[in-house]
């Protein structure tokens, strides 16, 4: 049983900065990837940024340059740097780990349960 615990959204106006973190604890013990989703009002979920254990960081183009995805192995935790933020980043934001069980098992997918980020002056 894994289970991924998703904090830092809130409201900021626009230019201004967040931090998310995603905190990952169970029984997983080989994380491959960590990443984050968005969903906004009225749209599918995308993809925002993906780091692999060997720290491979990759980003949606409308991102680049302001957001930056870092992990911290010994804490399972994830984060995700978002500055000079804009109207259109308002979403919900999704914790997203890809990883193997004991013994090598899976590998198996977990999100976490989402959190609102909103954009607006």
């Amino acid at each position: 049983q894994v289970q991924l615990v998703e904090s830092g959204g809130g409201l900021v106006q626009p230019g201004g900065s967040l931090r998310l973190s995603c905190a990952a604890s169970g029984s997983i013990s080989s994380i491959r990837v960590m990443g984050w989703y968005r969903q906004p009002p009225g749209k599918q979920r995308a993809l925002v940024a993906t780091i692999t254990s060997g720290s491979t960081a990759n980003y949606a183009d409308s991102v680049k340059g302001r957001f930056t995805i870092s992990t911290d192995s010994a804490k399972n935790t994830a984060y995700l740097q978002m500055n000079s933020l804009k109207p259109e980043d308002t979403a919900v934001y999704y914790c997203n780990v890809i990883g193997f069980g004991k013994y090598g098992v899976g590998p198996y997918t977990y999100w976490g349960q989402g959190t609102q980020v909103t954009v607006s002056s």
